[in-house]
């Protein structure tokens, strides 16, 4: 009887805590325009970039995170999802829900394929498998399916698409017509809060996942798959279903990338698009819920300011220097920004992987350990002098 009414109190106190961390996160998301604007960061498409990769990460973090299986051909998943929703709305409709449902169904199938084929290898060579299957993705999205995908130039929306459902119950508008939720347009800030709403709901399910029985399967394959298979186990179809939902959550953000920018291009689809969403999730912290999102925030912002940087900006900032060492100076610096700011990621990159091998997860934790156990310590030499 006590076993039962303390069973039920833990239940209950867990789901306070979840609803509690939901309410915390939907918060902070939706009031991102206003804690990000004294950095200059709360303007629409950055704000886009910031949920739709974070929903990429929150997924990839779901197999990466949980089954350390480290796939290097995520970004395959990503672009399907992307070619679908324009499909989607080429050939059907330009609301965004029924995109969405079919880039998330159909990147759910190919993680099938793939995962069916890839997860009878673990280490490194499911990591090679998976890079394979981009490679390959990405080469047929240039070459072989040119009709489905539109080769090099990309798929995007044309006059003459025919749009079933909207040329059925309204006349052909003048011009492109651009994507919207029952009339409401996804451009600018509304774009944003509808990607915001998809985030904080796949947030919500990857915390159940990581909080459920079907997430401690997978945390104890990461934490030794042998002998989870001497118990009679049999953990292949935890993997493979773990690497579809990775797989469909990458779906959904490449149909919301189409969604707030209506084209799709291969380029989403090479290697380095998913070495990106690794990065992401290694420096904010593997396994951990908010870490991905963190390594989201940081890379994704660096990218917007260190990118834009030129020369004539550096010259700009170092005039207050004599000329040899204003020259002196864009010459050191030049290489670290514009289409070389990858070499400012990396050099951070390495920074954390050799102080904080955790990522910044682990450092807030140390610091949060110090204070904390300082604090008790404290406590208790001023309890023994009363």
């Amino acid at each position: 009887m006590m076993n039962s009414i303390k069973q039920q109190l833990m239940n209950l106190f867990k789901k306070q805590s979840d609803l509690t961390t939901i309410l915390l996160f939907a918060a902070g998301v939706l009031t991102m325009p206003i804690w990000l604007d004294p950095i200059g960061a709360n303007y629409p498409d950055l704000l886009q970039k910031f949920v739709i990769f974070g929903i990429f990460a929150v997924g990839y973090n779901i197999l990466f995170g949980l089954t350390g299986y480290l796939s290097f051909g995520h970004a395959v998943f990503l672009g399907v999802g992307s070619y679908t929703a324009v499909w989607s709305f080429k050939l059907f409709t330009m609301n965004v829900l029924p995109a969405m449902l079919f880039a998330t169904l159909i990147s759910g199938l190919i993680a099938a394929a793939i995962g069916f084929v890839s997860m009878r290898r673990s280490g490194i060579y499911f990591s090679i498998l998976t890079l394979a299957f981009a490679q390959m993705f990405y080469n047929l999205a240039y070459s072989v399916l040119i009709p489905i995908t539109n080769g090099e130039t990309g798929l995007q929306l044309r006059m003459h698409d025919i749009r079933i459902i909207d040329n059925y119950f309204s006349d052909p508008a003048p011009g492109l017509p651009s994507t919207e939720l029952f009339g409401m347009s996804m451009n600018g800030y509304s774009g944003f809060y509808f990607c915001a709403v998809v985030l904080i709901l796949a947030f919500y399910v990857a915390m159940k996942i990581f909080r459920s029985p079907f997430g401690m399967k997978l945390k104890a394959i990461k934490s030794n798959q042998h002998r989870m298979r001497y118990t009679g186990s049999d953990t292949r179809p935890y993997l493979i279903t773990a690497f579809i939902i990775s797989g469909m959550f990458a779906g959904l953000a490449g149909a919301l990338l189409a969604v707030t920018d209506p084209l799709a291009g291969a380029e989403r689809m090479q290697w380095t698009a998913s070495g990106e969403v690794i990065l992401m999730t290694i420096l904010g912290g593997v396994g951990t819920l908010f870490g991905p999102l963190l390594g989201v925030g940081i890379i994704k912002y660096l990218e917007n300011i260190f990118s834009t940087i030129n020369e004539s900006v550096l010259q700009q900032f170092f005039s207050f220097l004599p000329q040899w060492g204003e020259n002196f100076m864009v010459a050191i610096v030049s290489p670290f920004v514009g289409d070389g700011w990858h070499l400012t990621l990396g050099i951070l990159f390495m920074i954390i992987i050799i102080f904080l091998p955790g990522g910044l997860m682990e450092g807030f934790q140390k610091i949060k350990k110090r204070y904390l156990t300082k604090g008790v310590k404290d406590s208790e030499s001023t309890t023994k002098q009363e």
